[in-house]
């Protein structure tokens, strides 16, 4: 699962950097919404990794869940805010 969380993270990265030199809002949004769904699916397995022992550096798992909620958050708020924004 990890492999396909990667992959989907960098392909939402250049999907996120398309949206943004072609200024598409669907695209925006479609990448938020992948976004949603791939820190959701980074929080369980890390912490399932935390859980059962696969990950020893404690540090590095805080730091990845940590970043993982942000980008949810972030994520999150531009989904809600795109009903608000004045373009």
């Amino acid at each position: 699962m990890g492999g396909f969380l990667m992959v989907g993270i960098l392909v939402g990265f250049l999907a996120g950097l398309g949206a943004m030199f072609f200024e598409l809002p669907g695209l925006s949004l479609a990448v938020s919404a992948i976004f949603v769904l791939l820190m959701s699916g980074l929080i369980l397995y890390e912490t399932s990794n935390i859980i059962h022992g696969g990950e020893t550096n404690y540090i590095m798992a805080t730091v990845t869940l940590f970043v993982s909620i942000f980008n949810l958050f972030t994520s999150l708020l531009h989904l809600l805010g795109f009903m608000n924004s004045n373009e």
